[in-house]
């Protein structure tokens, strides 16, 4: 837990970072103040008509006829104010939106350029709370928090400039009682601040947690884990519950106090007004007027008290905000153009190697060549790195050892972007998306015609199944590929893959839902219809590794042998072994 000084210094640093956001919706909030500073005034000329109608009627005695003068102006008073008031709000609204729509541009541009590989190192449930929570989370900060703080500032100053000519004594009343309010909220404010950082870490927490285990599910429900599960995600629960009791619990005691020292003012100055009244030492009129807008003086303060919690939220939000846009983006030069589309690529590793931490070791001193037209095929036991030099090649991983050239340039200095446009990649689970099978297909080709979807869908072997579809390639998938099997979804993607005729293929484990026989189907038509592309075949499968024209061996992240599928067979190494079936 973190110290008072330390939970300080985040609310300092978040307050910064939220201030920096709004130079992105200057002119909507400039509006919204704008508009409600013109309701503030409005309401002061409101309290004076109305003023002027009661004393004409009851100390004047005038009748209805001669009080339409003050009725008919306060009436488009009233009209006016509701209309800027609604202005107000709905330029609040859209200077959020638009400050929401930046942030989520943004963090997913930072997502990008961080990449798959930081990515991979965060707990999903976590990155889903900060993505669509946190991004939530300050939206009350620019819509409701910032106006009010603004009318908190002008509207009781303009109430006092209003009231002091017309009665010094409640104009001094409320002087004197305006900043007890402010003073309380931000007493109040500094405990209850603490506690809302606290109650948004424990939220990430909790979600992030709950995700996991969702995700795991059926494995839990294997080893008769579930109930144990549920058990720590009630306890997460019932720990998250206290902490929002007591932010509540502060929350409603602030409010409840806020109310009772604006209470306790307009008390006073009605009371001071009725015994001048009673003396006859003042004029009903401006004794009505000020306590008229007695009440009004201290709405402003109030609601910026009961929007304090926006802004606690809205830091604690933020937390989680600047962790992911302050992540250290991966190293890279200065980004050189890729080879053109008609430049023939030639890949070389040179002693690469890279550690993903103690526990988790990579590759070393991995060095070989790809270039179009070859399909170099890497097995080894799991954990020797295969999957380790398809991310470095894709630069989704950084070498911090050794360097990758294409047709003589490091890597590093290329523009990823067009790198990743020469690149296609199949993983190990690949992922689908809600839309239908066409959709999913076309990913990386929006533009493909029909034809040229159905005849990647015949060569990844998947037009006959998507054929038996209710819809055929026009039926709707769910998240992840619901409403199709493991191979089915496996065949898509692999269609996916085929219909961009990229340069260079990374393919992570292209058969490992497929059964035999389509296995070697799919084999078969990657290497006639990706004949002129660089193929780098990650693979336990050593009937489709004996497809390559090469194949490195990898144990422990090191090559330890290497060579045509033929001559390793011949050699009786172990790339034999592997390739016998002796090990895995």
């Amino acid at each position: 837990m973190s110290t008072p000084r330390t939970s300080a210094r985040r609310g300092k640093d978040g307050e910064a970072w939220l201030r920096g956001y709004r130079g992105r919706a200057r002119a909507p909030l400039a509006c919204a103040t704008a508009a409600g500073l013109a309701a503030g005034g409005l309401l002061i000329v409101q309290a004076w008509l109305l003023a002027r109608a009661v004393d004409a009627v009851t100390i004047q005695g005038e009748g209805l006829a001669a009080v339409w003068r003050w009725l008919v102006p306060l009436l488009g008073v009233l009209i006016l104010r509701a209309l800027a008031n609604a202005a107000a709000d709905g330029m609040a609204f859209a200077a959020a939106a638009r400050i929401k729509r930046g942030l989520r541009a943004e963090l997913f541009d930072r997502i990008a350029a961080l990449g798959p590989g930081w990515m991979g190192s965060q707990r999903s449930g976590e990155m889903a709370n900060v993505f669509v929570d946190g991004v939530e989370g300050v939206e009350k900060y620019f819509a409701a928090y910032l106006p009010k703080k603004t009318m908190a500032a002008f509207v009781p100053a303009a109430i006092l400039v209003a009231v002091f000519p017309k009665d010094w004594v409640s104009g001094l009343i409320l002087l004197i009682t305006a900043p007890v309010v402010p003073i309380f909220m931000i007493v109040v404010g500094k405990g209850a601040e603490s506690l809302n950082q606290r109650q948004w870490r424990r939220l990430a927490l909790m979600g992030a947690h709950f995700f996991d285990v969702i995700e795991g599910l059926t494995t839990l429900k294997l080893f008769n884990a579930s109930r144990r599960e549920a058990e720590t995600v009630a306890r997460i629960s019932q720990d998250y519950r206290k902490t929002t009791m007591e932010v509540l619990r502060v929350a409603f005691l602030s409010s409840l106090v806020l109310e009772f020292f604006a209470t306790v003012g307009v008390a006073m100055v009605a009371v001071y007004i009725g015994f001048r009244l009673l003396a006859r030492e003042m004029d009903f009129l401006p004794g009505f007027f000020a306590l008229l807008l007695a009440p009004e003086f201290y709405r402003p303060l109030r609601e910026m008290g009961t929007q304090h919690h926006a802004r606690m939220e809205a830091l604690g939000a933020a937390d989680g905000l600047i962790a992911c846009l302050s992540a250290p983006l991966p190293e890279r030069g200065t980004a050189q153009k890729a080879p053109p589309a008609g430049e023939r690529l030639r890949i070389r590793f040179e002693g690469v190697g890279f550690a993903h931490g103690e526990d988790a070791p990579g590759v070393e001193e991995i060095s070989f060549e790809l270039a179009q037209g070859e399909c170099v095929a890497l097995i080894g036991p799991s954990g020797a790195g295969k999957t380790t030099i398809g991310q470095l090649l894709m630069g989704f991983l950084t070498p911090q050892r050794g360097r990758i050239l294409v047709n003589g340039a490091d890597l590093r200095e290329v523009d990823q972007s067009q790198w990743l446009a020469r690149l296609g990649w199949m993983p190990q689970r690949s992922t689908l998306f809600y839309g239908s099978v066409a959709d999913n297909i076309r990913l990386a080709a929006p533009r493909a015609t029909a034809e040229a979807i159905a005849a990647a869908a015949t060569a990844a072997q998947a037009s006959d199944f998507i054929a038996a579809l209710p819809a055929g390639f026009d039926t709707q998938l769910g998240d992840g590929g619901q409403g199709l099997s493991g191979g089915q979804a496996q065949r898509v993607a692999l269609a996916r893959l085929l219909l961009k005729k990229a340069d260079v293929l990374v393919l992570d484990e292209p058969t490992a839902a497929l059964d035999r026989e389509t296995a070697r189907r799919v084999m078969r038509a990657l290497r006639s219809d990706c004949a002129d592309s660089a193929m780098l075949l990650i693979t336990h499968d050593l009937e489709a590794a004996s497809v390559a024209d090469r194949i490195l061996v990898l144990d422990h992240g090191r090559i330890v042998e290497a060579g045509a599928p033929a001559e390793l067979a011949a050699r009786g190494g172990p790339s034999a072994r592997l390739l016998q079936g002796e090990a895995a």
